[in-house]
């Protein structure tokens, strides 16, 4: 009998075949002496369409929500069908004896798996694989050691509810909004807060007014000082300041105090994934969504780095003794010099590498022990390899060492503060050089400067003294990188103190969807990019306002977070859980249907719509701007520009356009675009022809 391999995508699947021999090459699997290896397509099922319940659902009807179907189904994603069709056939082999889920470590990959196993009926035993690198010894180690597929079934629950979960709510919420509204308005647990902290962070800038500031600076000769008074650096009384400035005026200055301080700075935790979207963000002004992307090539192709999708900054203990061969692996090109002085002793990281206790699923983002080729890599691969690489080295060099001095210089009672420090061992800073001194360092810490040797109770000329003015500055506006964080850290906005405490390291989504959550609040026109920044849109704002309060809170994301891995754990009640769930859809459609307020489009063209007379809405597309019938009802939908299609003029853009509408309606989502719309012909025309 042959074991049937399942993997999540084309790519690991071949890797895996070749490592297993598999050299026989089918329509959509491989197959050897002892394995035939298939895979899928991300998702080949997914939860029924709401009309696959009940025709009606087709028109979206207020009085017909909510939607509670007392079981979920399942349906082949008709777009990959013929690959279902593949692995479905592949089950029901003879020959076929056992399955491994090789699809992603991890609550996705085991619901990618899951799903196709259930609605291909699959009843025979299966195993799971369970790696973090794509290496050619990984793959056998993790082959040599399968794990059995049951001990993943509280993963798969969890990973269950959160996708009827989300379509319950999601759905009910979205629809029930639409209707009330006629717009098209979306809603989701992690979406919704996640625009919801944008659009406060807008709010907090309109209401911010700046106020006036003075500071002072004293030159000394060979130092400056800052003052600082009981409040802090900033005096916000002209009046005081130049009182300040006239008390002092041809007064010598005395040391008061000069405090020396040996300090050592460890390196920076080893990556995951959203601290290194942050990263990527901050110095290549890489989207989220392109760092997952470029990281997964680096992970399934080049088999560079470890699992991508992981929320651990730190590794365990059996990964130490393979830290050699990984140093080994990277040994060239700008990192020899930096990899040799490891090389030639003993590796012996501490607690803030290994710890066995805050590794979940995955441990944190390193190198593999594959050999480095850079000239394989893209510019963009290559940058963010840089980044893991030397993150990676810096765990394993010493602290950096430096001696801090921090003078206190007195003029007629008034405090001035001088800082500098002296390097007395780079350490981690001599392979990650490409960090700033201080990334948290704030607008009011003192400047670093050189320090010549001073002694307390020295008398020192005010060689000068400067008033310096400035404004209080808004909160800056969210960009990919300090959304990220907020998203990380969500729980400080929840007020409960309990929740807020079991949620710490969770937050609002997950390291894995929290860039598509972004992608998706840009997608649907809630926020726009101005430059890095993320601003909300007028639709965005009004949608905040439109939701029920705890919709938009964290704390609602936060407690399902905590059920889920509750139930991952084997500590929570999938039934239970989902009963919740159902009672609370109900109680925010209730919500929905009774509220009063009013929804206002703010992006209506002069184009009237040739098909009810109403003026359509300017909506961007993935193909550029896009015309959409503000009456969601008529469904009308054209490109801005119609020759961007071939048509002539929009007359004949309009004719086809209904000719499709009518045809391919259900076959493409509402706010679909003629150009979508002629997707759908195309393929069912290509259909027809395969069959």
């Amino acid at each position: 009998m042959k074991l049937l391999v399942l993997a999540e995508k084309p790519s690991v699947a071949r890797e895996i075949a070749r490592v297993l021999n598999c050299t026989a090459k089918n329509k959509g699997y491989m197959e050897g002496p002892g394995h035939v290896v298939t895979w899928a397509l991300g998702h080949l099922v997914t939860l029924a369409e709401p009309e696959d319940y009940d025709q009606k659902y087709k028109q979206w009807r207020l009085e017909d929500l909510p939607m509670l179907p007392e079981e979920m189904k399942l349906k082949v994603i008709r777009q990959t069908s013929h690959q279902y069709q593949v692995v479905r056939n592949l089950m029901r082999r003879q020959d076929i004896g056992e399955l491994v889920i090789a699809t992603d470590a991890g609550r996705e990959g085991e619901l990618v798996a899951r799903w196709i196993m259930r609605l291909g009926n699959w009843k025979k035993p299966f195993k799971r694989l369970w790696i973090s690198s794509q290496t050619d010894a990984a793959i056998r180690q993790g082959f040599a050691n399968l794990q059995p597929g049951n001990s993943y079934n509280n993963l798969f629950d969890a990973a269950a509810c959160r996708a009827e979960a989300d379509w319950l709510i999601g759905l009910n919420v979205t629809r029930a909004l639409t209707c009330k509204f006629n717009a098209q308005l979306t809603a989701g647990r992690v979406q919704t807060p996640t625009l919801a902290l944008i659009v406060e962070r807008e709010e907090e800038i309109r209401r911010f007014v700046p106020v006036d500031y003075w500071t002072i600076r004293a030159d000394f000769g060979d130092y400056f000082g800052d003052w600082r008074g009981k409040e802090g650096s900033r005096i916000f009384d002209r009046n005081k300041a130049e009182e300040i400035m006239a008390r002092l005026a041809g007064h010598p200055g005395v040391v008061k105090e000069v405090r020396r301080e040996a300090v050592k700075e460890p390196a920076p935790l080893a990556y995951d994934l959203t601290e290194l979207q942050r990263d990527a963000n901050k110095r290549f002004g890489f989207p989220a969504q392109k760092t997952l992307s470029v990281l997964q090539n680096l992970y399934e192709s080049h088999k560079l780095v470890t699992y991508p999708r992981t929320d651990s900054r730190y590794i365990t203990a059996d990964i130490v003794p393979t830290l050699p061969a990984r140093l080994q692996g990277i040994c060239s090109g700008p990192y020899a010099a930096l990899v040799k002085p490891l090389l030639g002793k003993p590796l012996s990281p501490g607690k803030r590498f290994v710890d066995d206790g805050k590794v979940s699923d995955h441990h944190a983002i390193i190198p593999t022990e594959q050999p480095l080729n850079l000239a394989n890599l893209t510019a963009d691969e290559k940058s963010l390899y840089d980044l893991i690489v030397r993150r990676f080295l810096a765990q394993l060099y010493p602290p950096c060492r430096y001696d801090q001095t921090t003078i206190v210089t007195a003029v007629q009672g008034e405090n001035f503060y001088s800082r500098g420090k002296v390097t007395v061992d780079q350490g981690w800073r001599a392979v990650s050089f490409n960090l700033p001194e201080r990334e948290d360092a704030k607008d009011e810490e003192l400047p670093q400067q050189k320090l010549q040797q001073v002694h307390q109770g020295e008398q020192k000329e005010v060689k000068s003294l400067k008033l310096h003015g400035g404004k209080t500055k808004p909160p800056a506006r969210y960009n990919e990188a300090t959304l990220l964080s907020a998203m990380e850290g969500a729980g400080k906005f929840i007020a409960d103190e309990e929740l807020r405490e079991s949620i710490k390291g969770s937050g609002l989504g997950t390291p894995a969807t929290r860039a598509e959550i972004i992608e998706k609040l840009l997608a649907t026109n809630y926020i726009e990019r101005n430059g890095k920044e993320l601003v909300p849109t007028s639709k965005g704002i009004q949608l905040v306002k439109l939701v029920s309060p705890e919709l938009r809170s964290p704390e609602l994301t936060a407690q399902w977070e905590q059920s889920l891995t509750d139930i991952a754990k084997g500590r929570g009640s999938k039934a239970k859980f989902m009963g919740g769930i159902r009672r609370h859809t109900e109680e925010l459609v209730k919500g929905v249907s009774a509220d009063t307020a009013v929804y206002k489009a703010d992006n209506i063209s002069k184009t009237k719509c040739p098909m009810c007379g109403k003026y359509m809405l300017t909506v961007k597309g993935k193909r550029g701007k896009m015309l959409v019938c503000q009456d969601r009802t008529c469904n009308y939908r054209q490109a801005e520009n119609p020759n961007e299609l071939g048509f002539k003029s929009s007359k004949q853009a309009s004719r086809v356009n209904q000719q499709l509408i009518d045809r391919f309606a259900d076959k493409a989502p509402l706010g679909s675009n003629l150009g979508d719309l002629l997707k759908a012909a195309q393929a069912e025309k290509g259909d027809k022809k395969e069959k």
